[in-house]
């Protein structure tokens, strides 16, 4: 989360630099940076208006015919036709009136309507059921194609997203366990 944040720039490094393809972010427009990026997060912000509408804060001027292609992409157009208004549906506030792996492919579909060249997954799938993450990491696999991804897991059950990657730049985690060793749990066979 700290390397999303600092890719994003919500804070700046005081030591180091932050570059993309050797470019120090420092030096980028911030409103052009975060323009290039999409995210994706544990705690995904949906509002009360429509599924249209909440996709539509991704890209404001997006056609239906884009809308539904990200919501193809992000494996939701098949729910969002199901309920009882289409696209046209209120979610509620905060999305209450859906499940949570509805709210997260909409979420991936506001990400993804952009065209991000980069797509930030912080903790993405980490608050599923099993099924909704089936659903939900189809729509990463998806969505992470053709463009650079950084994704942030915390659960070890969730290291299979990481097949979506090609490259895997390592960053320096720090772990926290209540109890137990974490070397144990990093020395896992599946890791």
């Amino acid at each position: 989360s700290t390397a999303i944040a600092l890719l994003q720039r919500f804070y700046d490094s005081n030591k180091g630099v932050v570059s993309i393809d050797g470019v120090d972010i420092k030096t980028l427009q911030l409103k052009w940076l975060r323009g290039k990026m999409g995210l994706v997060s544990q705690e995904h912000a949906l509002f009360g208006t429509s599924v249209k509408e909440n996709i539509m804060f991704g890209k404001p001027d997006a056609t239906m015919d884009e809308i539904v292609a990200a919501t193809m992409a992000a494996n939701a157009h098949d729910f969002i036709r199901q309920l009882p208004e289409g696209y046209e549906t209120k979610v509620g506030e905060c999305g209450a009136l859906l499940s949570g792996g509805q709210k997260q492919r909409i979420a991936i579909a506001r990400a993804i309507i952009r065209n991000p060249a980069i797509l930030l997954l912080d903790e993405a799938t980490s608050a599923l059921d099993s099924e909704s993450e089936v659903l939900v990491q189809r729509a990463l696999d998806q969505a992470s194609m053709g463009r650079t991804t950084l994704v942030v897991i915390i659960a070890l059950n969730n290291i299979q997203l990481l097949r979506i990657i090609n490259i895997l730049v390592a960053f320096v985690l720090i772990l926290t366990c209540e109890s137990g060793c974490c070397t144990q749990a990093l020395h896992h066979k599946n890791c």
